[in-house]
């Protein structure tokens, strides 16, 4: 595997919009920059792109167009150019607000897009470094599920009612999700993504820390990383639909908390990976992609009230999309997705590990399971399809990684699908004497 990366700056003017609250809030003060963090992969075959914002969302429209844009720069297919905003409520308007169409920050989009292609066109032309690719997975309880459904299975909103928030005991997903990329030689990292699942939400304080342009939890853990180890790195949402941080809404100190809390995540990932490298090296680290779409039914109180790409249709077509890298696949989708479905699309992966990555495809709605609509609260309000939606997101995701997994790594037998049915009850890492290129530096290979 060989990467090549980028981090640029893209915080607006102050006096900007704030997306994420209210329609008439500016900011008026900055803490600190917004980022657009790029990574390019090359595993021989393929090259793939990956863009992380610090952004809230973008329309799909302007996706579809920067996904053809990027993969003509790199020489590759659209379905390997992945988009993904952090859901930063303290940046720019770079999305169509529902209803509020004028409320869109053209001017930003318009050099958003310059930047994009300007530092795309750099790293196509850029040497791309060979390195060792490696995943990790750790638990991080940073998060809460904010939605309390009682006994009556009838949902209460839980950033409105604060009282309530000692029994936010609903599903949390409290995975940290990390692929780390180790220099060949010294085993340091030279890169790291994260992924978890909570709205970044910590450092949107009452008052001025709601009109304050801020790349939040993600950007601390950014700087952490970049601070004590020297390496590039990305962060990626997972599905944040219904996920708070533990301290949100209170300032800089809940950003601190977070940001810290999941940086020392990846650090630890990265000491695991260097130590354990039969454990956690990708041996083989293919890249592929593939896009998936369905249809849903639009609900009716939100038929003509959606961005303009969606007028006057009674339903509407939406992408799923998969980018992988070795044994991880990240699973892109149109919204907000709540962190119940992100599951199921983790549990049916047939990859080592997948991976949410938050508005990716599109800006269309909340994505909730079925009973969401039923029990209430803001997410199944806002979702704007049809109840079924949810679990037609979850069978596309599944079937898109099932064929892109089969694509990438053909199974051997007849059924498309892994089977470690030969594996031990208890599975141990393979014996790192069969692996000698594993050794670390300045080991024998039959040291012990």
């Amino acid at each position: 595997m060989k990467i090549a990366f980028f981090d640029k700056i893209i915080s607006p003017e102050i006096g900007s919009t704030i997306a994420g609250y209210a329609f008439e809030d500016y900011s008026v003060a900055k803490r600190d920059d917004i980022h657009m963090t790029g990574l390019g992969l090359d595993d021989g075959e393929n090259r793939a792109l990956i863009l992380s914002f610090d952004l809230q969302s973008l329309d799909g429209w302007f996706i579809r167009r920067i996904r053809r844009a990027c993969a003509e720069l790199l020489g590759t297919r659209e379905e390997l150019v992945l988009l993904s905003c952090t859901h930063n409520h303290s940046g720019p308007e770079a999305s169509t607000p529902m209803v509020r169409f004028e409320k869109l920050n053209r001017s930003y989009l318009e050099q958003l897009e310059r930047w994009i292609l300007e530092e795309v066109t750099k790293l196509a032309a850029a040497p791309f470094r060979e390195v060792l690719a490696c995943f990790y997975s750790s638990y991080c309880d940073e998060n809460d599920n904010r939605r309390y459904t009682g006994p009556d299975n009838t949902a209460s909103f839980l950033p409105h009612r604060r009282e309530l928030r000692e029994l936010a005991r609903g599903f949390a997903d409290k995975e940290f999700g990390e692929i780390c990329f180790l220099d060949t030689q010294r085993r340091d990292p030279v890169y790291i993504i994260g992924n978890y699942a909570a709205h970044p939400l910590s450092g949107h304080a009452p008052g001025l820390g709601g009109l304050t342009i801020s790349a939040d939890y993600p950007g601390v853990f950014r700087r952490y990383i970049a601070e004590e180890t020297g390496a590039g790195s990305m962060f990626i949402s997972g599905a944040a639909g219904d996920m708070i941080p533990k301290w949100d809404e209170m300032g800089s100190s809940g950003m601190l908390r977070l940001g810290t809390a999941l940086a020392r995540e990846a650090l630890g990932g990265v000491i695991d990976a260097q130590r354990n490298p039969a454990r956690f090296l990708m041996e083989d680290a293919k890249v592929g992609g593939r896009i998936g779409k369905f249809t849903v039914p639009i609900r009716k109180q939100y038929i003509g009230k959606l961005a303009p790409e969606y007028d006057g249709l009674t339903e509407v077509t939406l992408e799923v999309q998969c980018l992988a890298v070795g044994d991880v696949c990240f699973v892109g989708v149109p919204g907000e997705l709540c962190a119940e479905l992100g599951q199921e699309i983790k549990w049916h992966a047939p990859f080592r590990k997948a991976f949410v990555a938050y508005y990716a495809t599109a800006e269309f709605s909340y994505i909730c399971p079925g009973n969401f609509l039923v029990s209430g609260g803001y997410e199944g309000k806002a979702q704007a399809f049809s109840s079924r939606g949810g679990l037609k997101l979850v069978q596309c995701a599944v079937d898109a990684m099932y064929a892109l997994h089969e694509e990438l790594y053909p199974s051997p037998g007849e059924e498309p699908y892994p089977d470690y049915l030969e594996h031990p009850l208890v599975c141990l890492p393979p014996n790192r004497e069969k692996l000698p290129h594993l050794a670390l530096p300045g080991r024998k290979k039959n040291e012990k």
